[in-house]
C-alpha cells in the first residue's frame, strides 16, 4: 500500500499521525506503526482507504451539540461531602485472613459514618487470576464482569468452623506487613472447597441467605454465559497451571485457548462441579459485597461505596479467554512518553476493539460499567481519556512505537448516562498526564466530575488557589500511584523513581531542585487561605511537624468548592511505604504493603482524629 492510501486508511480508521514526547514536541508515527496497529484493530491493508466498513465509530461534534448527562444526587446540590479512600486489602484487622476483606469493609463503613463521611472509595474489585495470586495488581484483572473472591470473608460463610491449625496459619497471615497472595488463596479456597461440599448437601430447613439454592441458582441464570465462561476459565486456570502450562490462556495447548473449542467442552463436561464452585465463589462475593453496601447506607453514608473501574484486562485473562472477538489482539494500552516516563509505558493491557466497544443491545462497555454500578453510589473510571482514545503499542515493540487511536467518545458517554441513571451511580473520570483539548470540557458538560489531585493542580505561578477547583469535581491530595503528602513533602516518590531506574539520576536532580519550589509554593497557597501552617516546616521536617501538615493540607482541599474531597487512609495511618511505585514489578512489592494500624485501632490514632475533625468542620453535614 503506498504512503498516501496508508495514512489515509490510518486516519480513517481513528489512528493520531503524531504523538506527543517529554519536550512537548509532536513526534510523527511510522508507516510500519500504522500498519500495526491497523492489523491490531483487525483492518485490511488491502483495497482502498474509501470505504468506512468497520471502522471504529467517528465523533464529529458542532457547537451546540448536546451530550448526555450522568446521575448526579440530588442532595449533592446543596453540600459538598467528603469520604475515605483506600486498598480493600491493605485493611489490618483482628478477624481476617491476611487480607481485608469484605467484612472489614463492612465494619469500616461503620467507623466511616460514624465520623461523618458519606463515601468509602475503593480499589477495582475485579476478578484477578486465583489460580496465580501473585498476579495481584488490582488494574490488570482478569476480567472486570466479576469480582475477586478472595475478598470473601470466609467466617461469615454459615457453616464455617475454624481449628487450631487453621487458626494458627490465620495468625501468621495477619501478622505479615504484607500480603501473602498465595498464602491467603491456599487458606481461602481450602475452607471454602470445604463449605461448598456442605453447602451442596443442605437441604430444607433453618435458611440463611448464603443456604438458599434458589437465590443461587437466580444468581447463575442472570449470569448467564458470561459467569458461566469466567468460571469454566477459573476451572481450566487451576487445571493447566498444575500441568505447568500457566494460569493465564495464551499458554495453553492451541485446543484450550479458545472457549469455544470441543476440548474446552469436553472439559467442561468433565468438571461440571469445579465449574459451579467457581460461579458459587461468585455468587458468595455478591451477596458480600451487596451486605457492604447496604451496611454503608445504614451506617448514613449518603454516597455509599465508590468502585474503581480498570482501563483494561489482563491479556491472557477470562475476559480476552471468553470474548475474544471484541479485545484488540496485536497491541497493548499504554502510554506515551513523558517526563515521568521518559521512555512511555506498556501497560500490558488489552483494550476493546473501538468497533465493538459500544455495539449490540448490551454492550460490552454497558456491560462492564454496570458490574461495578450495581454495588455502588460512585464509579471511578482509572485514565478517562479512554472515552476519547486510547495509546496502543504494538505487541513486541516499545511503547515509544505506538500511536493514540480515537474510541466512540460520544456514544460512551452516552452509555454512562444511560447506566449511572439506572443505577442512580454518580461517575468520576480520572484524567491526568497527557489529556486530549477539550476533553475536560466534553466531561464536564457530561456530567462526569473530575479527579483532581492536590500535587498536580499547579500552573506556572503555583499551586493553584482553592476557589479555582472546580464544582464537579472530586479532591484528593493522593493515590495510590503516590507517597502520602508526607513522603511527596520528603521528596521519597522522586527517590523511588530514581532507585528504581525509572528516571536517570540528572533527571532527577531537575525533579528535586522543582519539588523545593513546589514546597514554598504550596505553603503560599496554605497561607493564601488562612491555613496556618505548622513552624519549621522545612524538608527535614519532623514527623510531628509532617502531620500537622497533613491536617492542613486537607483544610485546604475541603475549602474548595468540588462536591467530593477524599482523604485517604494511608495518610490518616502515616504509612512510609508506597502501594505502588508505577514502572516497577519485580524490583518492589506492588499492591502488597498492608497498613500499618489494625482496623479495631484507628479510632485511637491522633492524626485520624484530628483529619477527620477538620473535615467535619470544614464539610459539616447540611
Amino acid at each position: 500500500m503506498k504512503s498516501a492510501a496508508l495514512d489515509k486508511l490510518a486516519r480513517l480508521h481513528g489512528i493520531s499521525p503524531t504523538r506527543p514526547s517529554p519536550d512537548n514536541r509532536e513526534v510523527p508515527i511510522s508507516a510500519a506503526t500504522k500498519r500495526k496497529i491497523l492489523s491490531a484493530l483487525n483492518i485490511a491493508l488491502t483495497g482502498t482507504a474509501d470505504t468506512e466498513t468497520g471502522a471504529p465509530q467517528r465523533q464529529v461534534k458542532p457547537d451546540g451539540r448536546t451530550i448526555p448527562v450522568s446521575f448526579l444526587p440530588d442532595f449533592l446540590s446543596g453540600t459538598r461531602i467528603w469520604g475515605m479512600s483506600l486498598q480493600l486489602y491493605e485493611l489490618r484487622s483482628a478477624r481476617n485472613w491476611g487480607i481485608g476483606d469484605f467484612k472489614d469493609l463492612s465494619d469500616l463503613a461503620d467507623l466511616a459514618g460514624s465520623l461523618g463521611a458519606d463515601f468509602i472509595g475503593l480499589n477495582p474489585l475485579h476478578a484477578p487470576f486465583l489460580a496465580d495470586p501473585d498476579r495481584c495488581s488490582p488494574y490488570e484483572p482478569s476480567s472486570r464482569q466479576h469480582l475477586n473472591p478472595l475478598y470473601i470473608a470466609v467466617d461469615e460463610v454459615p457453616g464455617f468452623a475454624g481449628n487450631p491449625e487453621l487458626e494458627r496459619e490465620l495468625e501468621r497471615l495477619r501478622q505479615s506487613d504484607l500480603v501473602d497472595y498465595i498464602g491467603v488463596a491456599r487458606t481461602k479456597l481450602g475452607a471454602l472447597h470445604d463449605l461448598w461440599s456442605m453447602w451442596q448437601q443442605r437441604r430444607t430447613g433453618d435458611k440463611t441467605v448464603y443456604d438458599d439454592p434458589d437465590d443461587f441458582d437466580a444468581f447463575v441464570a442472570q449470569g448467564g454465559d458470561s459467569l458461566r465462561r469466567h468460571a469454566l476459565f477459573e476451572c481450566l486456570s487451576f487445571s493447566m497451571n498444575a500441568r505447568g502450562a500457566g494460569a493465564g490462556w495464551q499458554r495453553w495447548p492451541a485446543e484450550f485457548q479458545r472457549f469455544d473449542s470441543v476440548a474446552v467442552a469436553d472439559f467442561e463436561c468433565e468438571h461440571a462441579g469445579g465449574v459451579r464452585f467457581h460461579m458459587w465463589l461468585q455468587w458468595l462475593a455478591h451477596r458480600q459485597l451487596m451486605q457492604a453496601a447496604d451496611q454503608a447506607r445504614k451506617a448514613g453514608l449518603r454516597l455509599g461505596l465508590y468502585l474503581d473501574l480498570a482501563v483494561g484486562e489482563a491479556v491472557d485473562g477470562s475476559a480476552t479467554w471468553s470474548e475474544p472477538d471484541i479485545y484488540v489482539s496485536k497491541a497493548t494500552i499504554g502510554s506515551p512518553p513523558d517526563p515521568f516516563a521518559v521512555d512511555g509505558q506498556d501497560w500490558h493491557l488489552a483494550g476493546y476493539l473501538p468497533s465493538e466497544i459500544a455495539g449490540g443491545g448490551m454492550s460490552p462497555y454497558r456491560r462492564m460499567v454496570s458490574a461495578a454500578m450495581r454495588y455502588a453510589g460512585a464509579i471511578r473510571i482509572d485514565h478517562a481519556p479512554a472515552v476519547r482514545r486510547l495509546f496502543l503499542v504494538p505487541l513486541g515493540d516499545r511503547p515509544d512505537s505506538g500511536a493514540y487511536v480515537r474510541y466512540p467518545e460520544g456514544r460512551l458517554l452516552e452509555i454512562l448516562a444511560e447506566a449511572s441513571a439506572e443505577h442512580r451511580c454518580l461517575v468520576i473520570g480520572e484524567s491526568l498526564g497527557m489529556i486530549p483539548e477539550g476533553l475536560q470540557e466534553d466531561l464536564a458538560a457530561a456530567g462526569i466530575l473530575s479527579y483532581r489531585i492536590l500535587s498536580y493542580e499547579q500552573d506556572k505561578k503555583g499551586f493553584k488557589p482553592a476557589d479555582a477547583y472546580p464544582v464537579l469535581a472530586l479532591a484528593c491530595i493522593s493515590t495510590h500511584d503516590h507517597q502520602t503528602l508526607a513522603g511527596w513533602w520528603r521528596g521519597a516518590d522522586i527517590q523511588d523513581r530514581c532507585e528504581h531506574g525509572i528516571v536517570p539520576p540528572d533527571l532527577t536532580q531537575q525533579h528535586l531542585e522543582h519539588r523545593k519550589r513546589e514546597r514554598r509554593c504550596l505553603k503560599a497557597a496554605f497561607k493564601a487561605v488562612g491555613i496556618n501552617l505548622p513552624p519549621r516546616l522545612t524538608a527535614r521536617a519532623s514527623e510531628e511537624t509532617l502531620k500537622d501538615l497533613t491536617v492542613s493540607a486537607y483544610r485546604f482541599i475541603a475549602r474548595t468548592p468540588s462536591l467530593l474531597t477524599a482523604v485517604r487512609l494511608a495518610d490518616l495511618t502515616d504509612e512510609k511505604r508506597p502501594t505502588n511505585i508505577p514502572g516497577t514489578s519485580d524490583s518492589y512489592p506492588n499492591w502488597k504493603p498492608k497498613l500499618s494500624v489494625l482496623l479495631e485501632d484507628l479510632m485511637s490514632s491522633p492524626l485520624l482524629k484530628s483529619v477527620t475533625a477538620a473535615m467535619r468542620e470544614e464539610r459539616p453535614r447540611e
